[in-house]
């Protein structure tokens, strides 16, 4: 059976596909890619279904043995990844030979490098996922060296006869991201959503996939009683009673006590899971078009 052998995991190295969805009233969240459109992208190019297991990996750091020859693909984080020594272009499947050792180095853009191989990663679900949940402590453990990795059969689809998809690097300088008002933006004072939009924000070193931490000005509140928990989505912009924002990750808890000023729309989680430390943010309102 085809298989990789983890000989370092690097900082975090995780199996990860698209999620739980849908068992939120069980108390289970989605979990699944952080980066959903570099895994999407990733699959494809090796011709994938969608919901084939990955690997995400934070950092870099990881080398991984390839135990039979197999595609892979490595999308996300742009940094220097080899084959043997041999550069691995990103956004591009490559034929790995077996005994063939792919090495992940430092990002130099971006946080988590996606990795697809082949037929899918193919350790036993939990609940109908593959993906490890940090929060819940939930699915399959995090790699650790020596750990064999089964890899599943070729699927139907061929691999696609492309030689490189125009996807650029995650960007490094300030990253915009595009927001919507969310439903407990009234608990606050008519100068928070201003300062929201036109502040300068940045990433906390205390970010993790439950939530990224922005660091930046206080957003004053104008309703000071407890709020009731209530669910909670992946992208919600949740403020601490410190006046601090945390966009909630795809392993936050899927209820919450604290308001809810506002959301990110449709597919800048995929961008914000790429922003590094230190990393400036500006969030601006979204417009509706049509």
């Amino acid at each position: 059976m085809p298989s990789l052998t983890v000989l370092r995991p690097g900082a975090l190295a995780t199996v990860q596909d698209l999620g739980r969805p849908g068992l939120a009233a069980l108390g289970v969240g989605p979990s699944g890619a952080f980066d959903r459109r570099g895994h999407l992208l990733a699959n494809r190019l090796v011709g994938n279904p969608a919901d084939a297991a990955g690997l995400e990996l934070l950092l870099g750091g990881a080398a991984l043995r390839a135990e039979s020859p197999l595609w892979m693909a490595v999308t996300g984080a742009w940094g220097p990844v080899t084959a043997d020594g041999w550069p691995v272009e990103p956004h591009t499947a490559v034929l790995v030979p077996a005994g063939a050792v792919l090495e992940f180095g430092a990002p130099e853009s971006g946080l988590r490098y996606s990795l697809a191989v082949r037929g899918g990663i193919d350790v036993p679900p939990v609940l109908g996922s593959r993906s490890w949940d940090t929060l819940a402590r939930l699915g399959p453990s995090p790699l650790t060296g020596g750990q064999q990795l089964p890899v599943g059969g070729p699927p139907h689809t061929d691999v696609p006869a492309v030689d490189l998809v125009p996807v650029g690097p995650p960007p490094s300088g300030t990253l915009r991201l595009e927001i919507l008002p969310g439903p407990r933006r009234d608990w606050f004072e008519d100068a928070a959503w201003g300062l929201l939009t036109a502040a300068e924000w940045r990433v906390s070193a205390r970010s993790d996939r439950t939530g990224v931490r922005l660091e930046g000005p206080e957003l004053r509140r104008s309703r000071h009683e407890e709020l009731p928990s209530e669910g909670m989505v992946a992208g919600a912009v949740q403020v601490s009673p410190d006046g601090i924002p945390t966009v909630l990750g795809v392993d936050a808890p899927v209820t919450g006590g604290y308001p809810v000023i506002a959301v990110l729309a449709l597919g800048e989680l995929d961008r914000l899971a790429q922003a590094r430390p230190g990393q400036r943010v500006v969030l601006a309102r979204a417009f509706r078009r049509g």
